[in-house]
């Protein structure tokens, strides 16, 4: 898949302190393990999702559930509208092109990247999801996040026309392409506005490297993307000398010792804007790969809890996407 045509355009942020955004992919429920299937719609996860808020309010964190169609449209979406009306929350839009109208094209993995899809009908299923979730909270959605991470060639300008203003998708360090995605191997890690107008900024994944050969992840990304060096299991045996490794930061596979070390390594790396993602079926157990017990759940909002405690311990504070674009935009406004 091609990315959208991009002239990475520094934001001019200049943060004395690191920032960290919380960012949820807010979905259906669907089995992963299964091809997707368009009547896969149910979205009861949605109302546990204030299992979470009991760790945010320690730490006074706002996140930003970006809300796909399916949810948008559901008698759930009234638990998240009440969290972003009691200012506890911001909201955005995610694109799961199988389950968003119109249904024109055939359900298949590589239509699953709604970049991959003719423009025309992207930008169609962008509009019907833009719509639906300004419809279900009473405001133009500002902040957005593709399905899958799918950016197509087309996909910014639906965005511009559409009134966004940052994007999530970008996934530094990581491709895609073995099974039809976009390919962000040497994408810039740390947020850019996408083009000189400044009317775009991309807030991508926090995904890096570590290990005293952390240099090398860049130059030598089929270390971490190729089937070849994963069956012979390169990747941890560098991890285990400390050497190299790959790290996302998440409570979705990755243990909180990993994300602490992550966000150390960045850090001295010269990182200052963090981004810890997840799923929102992950909230109740059985629905994601990452949270199939009761057990499971503990520990997953446990990795939450102390990331977001080391984060602050590290002198971090905590923002939002749109707060860190109002920042971007003044340190570089928009040109003339």
């Amino acid at each position: 898949m091609t990315l959208p045509p991009i002239v990475p355009v520094e934001a001019g942020l200049r943060l004395e302190r690191p920032v960290l955004l919380v960012v949820v992919d807010t979905e259906e429920e669907f089995d992963w393990s299964k091809p997707f299937d368009r009547n896969a719609r149910t979205t009861g996860s949605i109302a546990e999702q204030g299992r979470a808020h009991e760790v945010f309010a320690r730490y006074g964190v706002q996140p930003t559930y970006v809300v796909n169609h399916a949810v948008a449209v559901s008698r759930e979406v009234a638990t998240l509208r009440g969290l972003v009306e009691q200012g506890l929350a911001g909201f955005g839009t995610h694109c799961h092109p199988w389950i968003t109208p119109p249904h024109e094209e055939a359900v298949t993995n590589f239509n699953s990247f709604h970049g991959n899809l003719p423009p025309a009908l992207e930008a169609a299923k962008l509009r019907s999801s833009t719509e639906a979730v300004a419809q279900a909270f009473g405001a133009a959605p500002r902040v957005f996040k593709a399905g899958r991470y799918g950016l197509g060639p087309k996909t910014f300008d639906s965005l511009l026309e559409l009134g966004y203003c940052v994007d999530c998708s970008f996934v530094p360090d990581t491709t895609f392409a073995h099974s039809h995605g976009p390919d962000y191997l040497g994408m810039p890690a740390e947020p850019f506005f996408t083009d000189a107008s400044r009317r775009l900024l991309e807030v991508p994944l926090t995904v890096g490297y570590g290990g005293w050969a952390w240099r090398m992840g860049r130059r030598l990304p089929a270390l971490w993307d190729s089937p070849l060096m994963q069956r012979l299991h390169v990747q941890g045996s560098l991890s285990r000398l400390n050497a190299l490794w790959r790290a996302r930061l998440s409570p979705e596979g990755f243990d909180a010792p990993v994300q602490k070390r992550l966000i150390d390594a960045m850090l001295a790396q010269g990182h200052r804007v963090f981004t810890l993602t997840y799923h929102s079926p992950s909230l109740v157990p059985g629905h994601t790969p990452y949270v199939r017990t009761g057990a499971d759940l503990r520990e997953f909002l446990d990795r939450i809890d102390i990331v977001l405690r080391h984060f602050r311990e590290r002198g971090g504070e905590f923002s939002t996407p749109l707060a860190l674009w109002a920042r971007a935009s003044a340190a570089a406004p928009v040109a003339a």
